[in-house]
């Protein structure tokens, strides 16, 4: 699949557009956990079941999967910033919904409209890819991708505080508030990419997917009150894979897939996206467990007996730590690779969940458990969408870390469910109310250290890199990485390849850095694309001789297209001039 750009050029990305997209992935996480602290309330809140309350988490769930690698492949066609606001907009909107109603159905839509901000993390990703040079472009990336977890973290005290102290109501306004303010800093401070794929939304493919995530998601999230074994939740199972194999025999017949299967099957993909699900199992682990520890009364002899706000504030590092190891996982990445970075992180996991089975008795431990996975998770998030990035096209960045994410929520919806079904079946009853047992939390933390193991073998059969492919992905983007792989072609011993090369210099002769140059074939796909260097310089390998159209674009200069012939037996030398006319960034 081939991508292209607009006709408008791209507005420099500014200092303020990093922590503007983190910002707009916090806010997410933030919707995701706002009503953590009155769960069990939710019942006599919406006057309903306790069954019949769990959709209001459930609904967010199933949409917030669906929406992920739709919004990203829609982003790639469209626009990632639009799609961002779009998916925002759409938030605040489910967000006001949730907060003018008590009834049951209402605030189901409304959860079910929130769960669609989640495509922003892709989104946000895709969008520091395509602006932002190589040398920001690792740390900035690690900390769009820790933001669901540092969001997560830090709204569970301020949630905690508001529903102690307010209406609960005040919640969604507080979404609905930071929401606006998001769209208003995106609109403000982040320019669009102009980079576009081609082709045409696979609108089927969206329906296939959707039908299968639901169908495979709703008995994950609700089996443990139909029942594991029961008819409806082993149908659904059943109807689940039925629909997602034949999904995916419909997407490996279409031109423009909305998920690109034969790249998803690539084995630095697939081991990626498995390992995210053992990820996204062991961050949530500490989610549900920790403040129920902290919040049981002291007098079941293990409960640490704190309020819902300390709980919140011993649980909050985890997210703090997440944001702050964002620039140590780019200096780790840029020396050792991100492989390596992601196995440091899940070691670190596995330390903090082994160490924590026996920190269970004071406050102050389960805030050293805290720190510690986040760290991990932290340097395990971070280094996914630079796996992910270095395996796909540019013009599959958003739909690739659509379906990552993906992999990530399913991760926790089945984490979710284990760690409920444990907990259920190893809690006592006390006067009718089961009450979780320090057993049960236990055997929790094994859980998690036991997902953690195998994302360690899955990161361990992630392809090594060469000396040469670990200069490719520090640079993190195609058109970095193709100019170097160029540069070291035309530097190393023997003939030089077999292409098109030169340098890119404005009309008085002065080098243009960093122009991208396209190679485009007599179809009209692309057939290269590379970045010139400091001196302007840049060379494309050719597959095979014929006519060609390179086409250079830098910020403040007029798109160049040039049409030439090589005749494919040895190198031709193009130098490419782009209009003296400019435009403004």
């Amino acid at each position: 699949m081939s991508h292209t750009t607009t006709d408008e050029p791209a507005r420099q990305a500014s200092g303020a557009t990093v922590p503007v997209l983190a910002f707009a992935g916090i806010v997410v996480a933030v919707m995701q956990t706002l009503l953590v602290p009155v769960i069990k309330d939710l019942p006599r809140l919406l006057d309903t079941s306790p069954s019949n309350a769990t959709w209001v988490l459930t609904s967010t769930l199933l949409s917030g999967a669906v929406a992920t690698p739709i919004m990203g492949r829609l982003g790639d066609l469209f626009g990632k910033r639009r799609m961002l606001i779009a998916s925002l907009s759409v938030m605040v909107v489910g967000a006001l919904l949730s907060a003018l109603t008590d009834a049951l159905v209402p605030m189901i839509v409304g959860r079910t409209l929130q769960g669609f901000a989640m495509g922003a993390i892709p989104l946000g990703i895709g969008l520091m890819r395509d602006m932002l040079p190589r040398e920001r472009l690792g740390s900035a990336m690690a900390l769009m991708s820790s933001s669901i977890g540092v969001g997560g973290g830090l709204a569970l005290p301020a949630a905690a505080l508001v529903a102690q102290h307010t209406d609960w109501h005040a919640l969604y306004y507080g979404a609905a508030g930071l929401g606006v303010l998001s769209i208003a800093l995106t609109l403000l401070v982040v320019p669009e990419s102009p980079l576009r794929a081609k082709g045409s939304f696979d609108l089927p493919g969206a329906f296939g997917l959707t039908a299968g995530l639901i169908l495979f998601l709703l008995p994950i999230s609700k089996g443990s009150d139909w029942g594991w074994s029961s008819p409806t939740t082993l149908g659904l199972f059943g109807a689940a894979v039925v629909v997602l194999l034949l999904w995916g025999l419909m997407e490996l017949r279409v031109a423009a897939p909305l998920v690109d299967l034969r790249t998803t099957a690539r084995r630095e993909v697939l081991l990626t996206n498995l390992a995210s699900i053992m990820v996204g199992v062991s961050f949530f682990v500490i989610s549900l467990v920790l403040p129920q520890l902290l919040q049981l009364p002291s007098e079941t002899g293990y409960g640490l007996g704190q309020s819902m706000v300390v709980a919140g504030l011993c649980v909050a590092p985890l997210g703090l730590t997440m944001m702050f190891t964002a620039p140590v996982y780019a200096r780790l990445s840029a020396r050792y690779g991100p492989r390596t970075t992601l196995i440091i992180g899940l070691v670190i996991i596995g330390i903090g969940y082994a160490g924590g089975l026996g920190l269970m008795s004071a406050a102050w431990q389960t805030v050293v458990t805290s720190v510690l996975i986040g760290a991990g998770i932290g340097l395990a998030y971070s280094s996914l969408p630079a796996l992910i990035i270095s395996a796909v096209p540019a013009s599959e960045t958003g739909a690739a870390n659509g379906l990552n994410t993906l992999m990530r929520s399913i991760g926790t919806s089945v984490s979710s469910a284990v760690i409920g079904m444990v907990l259920a079946n190893t809690a006592n009853d006390a006067g009718g109310v089961a009450v979780p047992t320090l057993h049960g939390f236990r055997i929790s933390f094994m859980i998690a250290a036991g997902a953690v193991a195998v994302g360690l073998v899955l990161a361990f059969f992630l392809p090594r890199r060469s000396r040469s492919a670990v200069s490719q992905l520090r640079a993190s983007s195609e058109e970095d990485a193709n100019l170097v792989r160029a540069e070291q072609a035309l530097a190393g011993a023997g003939q030089p390849p077999h292409g098109f090369r030169g340098r890119v210099l404005t009309a008085d002769g002065a080098p243009v850095a960093r122009a991208k140059v396209t190679l485009i074939d007599r179809h009209g796909r692309q057939a290269g694309a590379t970045l010139s260097g400091a001196d302007g310089g840049y060379a494309l390998a050719v597959p095979a001789g014929g006519p060609y159209v390179l086409a250079a674009r830098a910020a403040g200069h007029a798109p160049l297209a040039h049409a030439a012939t090589h005749g494919g037996d040895r190198p031709v030398d193009l130098d490419l001039s782009l209009p003296g006319e400019t435009v403004p960034a």
